[in-house]
């Protein structure tokens, strides 16, 4: 059976804290103990460069990440670990990427509209005030970062799942133009390390100055637990696990026995400060091992460069053979380049009826999923909505009265979009 490809990567602009561990790194070193899977983990160094501009965080922040994932056990030797600034065919790949994408799927991109609604709100003229070439376009760097390595599983957030949208778009685009070199990769989103809370309770993020760093010392680290936030509750009151940020990390470490142990105290009525101490400890006592090794890391970073190098040499040894097919495809060839010899059979001078239909089943699905992200706005409207068969039945006389005021190419446009949404929005049109 073939493997799957998983492929993981972290943007090099912090210090790694416990968020980072449970969210990403954790499920991907448990994933390259799977022999089912080939793993591909790599630090995203040229995204750093999107929103940060201070050199000494990036290259700090690159130093710290190398050595966490090595600290926390990977295996450099069953996994591919590079660094991304390493593969220069990424950066190649995602030029040819990039004549490939229309701007209006760029246009729809979360981070651009974001930037954009920020300066409509503030009264800002320039809705593109701040905007950079590296945000608007960095979808496209990460699909080359997923299909230079014709990654089958993108492990993710539910933020980030429009970009695998938009990598499976660009990669139906190039194969359907050139020639079908690319697999179309799926989002793996786990619902249940969607939300780890930081200090103040809210997800934790360095966005928000709540965030724990992985590795931090002893002292530091009972510092950080004690400013996490609790409730007025006295001790011998009954409080609630589950609102508790203390409880919620303490299970995010712990076995079914412990959480129900934990739990069973906190029904108890266990004081606020005893809860601190009985997280800190445990804590404390499940990242001293790996705290050491990543001590001991950080200390002799020659050895970490050079575990980075070996992951791209493995990582380059892919991604080069696949850039030379991509290169032939689009025509950039040697001057003395040949195509390869005719095969004489008839039946292999042309596609099959099968493959073409798988093709332009491909290019149909690609289309679709094109038009699905530009109505997503609508359809989450009626997701919403207190009456879904009204608000479902308006829209659609809305797309239809537009269908029939447009003309030619914009008519067939929108005609397009009435059918998919006719589609999507059945089950309530139905009713």
């Amino acid at each position: 059976m073939t493997k799957k490809t998983v492929l993981t990567g972290i943007t090099t602009t912090g210090t790694p804290h416990i968020g980072n561990y449970l969210g990403a790194i954790k499920p991907a070193i448990e994933a390259s103990r799977n022999p089912a899977l080939n793993s591909y983990f790599f630090l995203a160094d040229y995204h750093a460069l999107i929103k940060c501009h201070d050199p000494e965080r990036v290259a700090r922040s690159t130093r710290e990440i190398a050595a966490t994932w090595l600290a926390l056990g990977l295996d450099t030797d069953a996994a591919t670990y590079y660094r991304q600034t390493d593969i220069p065919e990424i950066t190649e790949l995602t030029w040819i990427l990039t004549c490939m994408t229309s701007k209006g799927l760029m246009n729809r991109a979360h981070a651009y509209k974001a930037s954009t609604d920020a300066n409509r709100d503030a009264g800002n003229a320039d809705l593109d005030d701040g905007v950079t070439m590296g945000l608007f376009s960095y979808p496209i760097l990460m699909a080359a970062d997923i299909l230079m390595f014709n990654a089958d599983i993108i492990p993710v957030g539910k933020d980030q799942i429009q970009h695998i949208e938009m990598a499976r778009d660009v990669a139906g685009r190039f194969n359907h133009t050139y020639q079908p070199l690319f697999n179309l990769p799926q989002a793996l989103v786990d619902e249940q390390t969607q939300l780890i809370p930081g200090l103040d309770g809210r997800k934790m993020s360095k966005s928000y100055d709540n965030t724990i760093p992985l590795f931090c010392s002893r002292d530091e680290l009972r510092k950080l637990i004690n400013l996490i936030t609790t409730d007025l509750r006295v001790p011998g009151e009954p409080k609630d696990p589950h609102s508790s940020t203390l409880f919620q990390l303490y299970s995010c470490f712990a076995d079914a026995g412990e959480i129900a142990g934990m739990r069973r105290q906190f029904l108890e009525g266990i004081a606020w400060g005893e809860a601190k101490k009985q997280l800190f400890e445990f804590l404390d006592a499940r990242l001293s091992a790996p705290r050491s090794r990543y001590n001991a890391l950080m200390n002799d970073l020659g050895h970490v460069e050079q575990e980075l190098h070996k992951g791209a040499e493995k990582a380059r040894a892919k991604a080069a053979p696949l850039l030379e097919k991509v290169r032939i495809a689009a025509g950039i060839r040697p001057l003395t380049y040949q195509a390869p010899a005719v095969v004489s059979d008839a039946r292999k001078q042309e596609k099959s009826a099968e493959e073409l239909v798988e093709l332009a089943a491909r290019a149909d699905e690609g289309r679709r999923r094109a038009i699905l992200v530009q109505l997503r706005p609508l359809l989450d409207r009626v997701a919403g909505a207190d009456d879904k068969p009204a608000a479902a039945a308006a829209i659609i006389a809305q797309k239809a009265a537009e269908v029939d005021s447009l003309k030619k190419k914009a008519k067939q446009k929108a005609q397009n979009e009435l059918d998919v949404l006719n589609e999507e929005l059945a089950v309530f049109l139905n009713t």
